[in-house]
């Protein structure tokens, strides 16, 4: 029997299901999901290693995640800075969680959506060299309110680069969301302010995160195997 976050379950290889998650901490020995417990898009038959988090889990995690930010930001007008494109399905829903709580709630949101690209990866290898696409449009954020969403945070430095530009322009106040945090070996990482899920120094997939542009389609985190990356190398 295999202990994982409070709850049990058995390897993926005997078709282990975790049916409750108790912590957003994911540990570096969780076997995740097998495959076959779920449906997928069938040209990714053979390219994934195995279902990390499902969809379902992700959505329940984001709209607690929508309630944390609207209860700390109040009745605030804000920005959600939306990072791509990794970030996007992550930034719709929460979005979308949180103007339903506001529509129920004496506390009502006004939020604005921008976008801003960030290009940090070649392959499954960070770059050195970060490039920002539309920080020409960051001056516009002088004096407000600033959420940033993200969708995966690793070492930070790519963060941290963006949050040194936007802080030039003066905001009120920046808080970032990201849905994923890696854990690394760097003792300076960066922490954002709301975070879904700590997860092991593992490349993942899915849910809008890519690799070389794949897998944007696949709805759960899945973790690809050798044959995805060699198949969709660039």
């Amino acid at each position: 029997m295999l202990q994982c976050w409070g709850r049990w379950s058995v390897p993926r290889e005997h078709g282990g299901f975790l049916s409750t998650f108790s912590s957003k901490l994911i540990s570096d020995d969780w076997p995740g999901y097998s495959l076959d417990l779920f449906t997928y898009p069938q040209h990714y038959y053979g390219d994934l290693e195995y279902v990390l988090i499902p969809h379902g889990i992700i959505v329940d995690r984001t709209e607690r995640l929508a309630k944390d930010i609207t209860q700390d930001i109040g009745d605030n007008d804000i920005v959600v800075l939306c990072v791509l494109k990794g970030g996007y399905k992550f930034c719709a829903d929460l979005v979308e969680h949180i103007k339903n709580l506001s529509r129920n709630s004496e506390r009502f949101i006004s939020m604005k959506v921008d976008f801003v690209r960030l290009k940090s990866y070649h392959n499954d290898k960070s770059m050195e060299d970060m490039q920002i696409m539309g920080e020409d449009d960051l001056s516009d954020l002088r004096g407000k309110n600033v959420l940033i969403v993200e969708d995966i945070i690793g070492t930070g430095r790519t963060m941290k680069a963006l949050l040194n530009n936007i802080e030039k322009c003066e905001p009120k106040m920046i808080k970032v969301a990201s849905l994923l945090v890696k854990r690394t070996s760097q003792p300076d990482g960066f922490r954002p302010d709301y975070y879904g899920f700590e997860i092991p120094d593992i490349f993942v997939v899915g849910y809008a995160l890519d690799y070389n542009e794949h897998f944007r389609d696949l709805n759960h985190i899945c973790v690809i195997n050798d044959q995805g990356k060699a198949k969709y190398r660039v």
